[in-house]
């Protein structure tokens, strides 16, 4: 049997909605701002799938996902249909001139693992590495503002 794990962080980018929103759109272009994530290819002949995979030195998981719900400049959520079981959501919270941005991931692991996993170092790692994700989501964000933005 399978316990889920969630972990959420979130990020201020000082850009509008619109472009922090475009940008995660492009789900193609988080290889060059999530560290663990190689690549990601959506589908041509099915536009709400996308083929993932995710690894490091020692482990390598690859999954298809589905957009189940987008919303412009608010959510896009997803869940896994093979591969890696996982799912989750990226929220944004516009600020007026600057956006919040909350990714909620969650995966399935069997459940001795999970009781391991679930531990404060296990964690800490795992939310230290989405954060720093997000910074870099951030730096790229700012990075690829229209001039004029700037």
């Amino acid at each position: 049997m399978s316990e889920w794990l969630e972990h959420s962080v979130q990020i201020e980018v000082a850009a509008p909605i619109e472009h922090v929103w475009s940008l995660w759109q492009n789900i193609e272009l988080m290889p060059r701002y999530f560290k663990w994530i190689e690549s990601v290819h959506i589908l041509e002949d099915s536009p709400e799938l996308s083929r993932w995979k995710l690894g490091t030195r020692t482990f390598e998981f690859t999954w298809l996902s589905r957009i189940l719900q987008e919303i412009p400049n608010q959510i896009i959520q997803w869940e896994s249909v093979d591969g890696l079981p996982n799912r989750g959501a990226i929220r944004f919270y516009d600020r007026k001139g600057s956006s919040i941005v909350k990714l909620t991931v969650a995966y399935a692991v069997p459940g001795i693992l999970a009781m391991l996993m679930d531990n404060g170092f296990v964690r800490n790692v795992v939310e230290s590495t989405l954060q720093a994700d997000m910074e870099r989501f951030r730096e790229y964000a700012m990075k690829e503002l229209p001039v004029d933005r700037q």
